[in-house]
């Protein structure tokens, strides 16, 4: 059977409260084996946690989002530390830089994300990784830093821009957008682009592709992003659920 891993979705999130177990029931009948829940503020580290431990197929990313500044603490960094150290963790994330938000002080973020990042580095953890209207400059810091891996999700890059992750050593995350025929760009990327550096997600209960276009997205949605990427690379589902999952395991060091 299909082996597929959601690599972003936040599955903690209030709006599947009313039938959490039954969308990860629905993941399991669609073939989705393995789910990366990320964080966005220190308040949702317990709750992934317990729900990561009530879940054998979910596994937990903790972080401070970008898009939730007014909610982040400088002591909260701090807290990042501790609580890295006695929780299991996956990745460091969601964290990340988004100039797209006028109200977000791009100051107080690149300093967040940039202590985030050296956490990462120092505890051995890759980084889950958010970039909108600053991918250049979430690069460039990457590679100052150095000593990192992990992924760009929900990647809406250049080519260009796609190369230099990869140079990077990073993966990029593919979900709903490139199941939109307009999405021209980030098709010519995915139907060409080293398979290693691939991963599928949904980035639930955001982003739902093409064929659920105003509901609410969840983990069992991925397939309508494999079944695109397959045909856009000329190749069976079954090698892209394959490949994209290895990716994610060696990733996120998953057994």
């Amino acid at each position: 059977m299909i082996d597929l891993t959601d690599s972003h979705a936040h599955i903690d999130d209030p709006s599947f409260d009313g039938d959490r177990d039954a969308t990860f029931q629905r993941a399991r009948d669609a073939g989705v084996r393995t789910v990366i829940v990320p964080a966005i503020h220190q308040a949702s580290w317990p709750g992934i946690a317990r729900l990561c431990e009530a879940h054998p197929e979910a596994h937990p990313a903790y972080g401070l989002h970008p898009m939730y500044l007014d909610q982040h603490r400088p002591e909260h960094v701090d807290d990042l530390v501790h609580w890295l150290n006695d929780h299991r963790a996956v990745a460091v994330g969601e964290i990340g830089l988004d100039f797209f938000l006028e109200d977000l002080d791009p100051g107080r973020q690149r300093d967040y994300f940039q202590q985030q990042l050296r956490i990462a580095r120092d505890v051995d953890l890759p980084v889950i990784v958010h970039a909108r209207r600053a991918l250049d400059e979430v690069t460039s810091t990457l590679r100052r830093i150095g000593g990192l891996r992990g992924v760009v999700h929900s990647f809406s890059g250049s080519e260009q821009q796609a190369e230099q992750l990869w140079q990077l050593g990073f993966h990029i995350g593919i979900g709903g957008p490139v199941t939109y025929e307009r999405a021209q760009r980030l098709r010519r990327i995915v139907a060409t682009m080293p398979i290693d550096h691939l991963l599928l997600e949904t980035d639930a209960p955001d982003q739902p592709g093409a064929c659920h276009r105003g509901l609410r997205n969840e983990p069992a949605h991925v397939t309508e992003v494999l079944r695109i990427v397959a045909q856009l690379r000329g190749v069976t589902e079954d090698e892209i659920a394959t490949r994209t999952t290895a990716n994610a395991r060696d990733l996120f060091r998953l057994a």
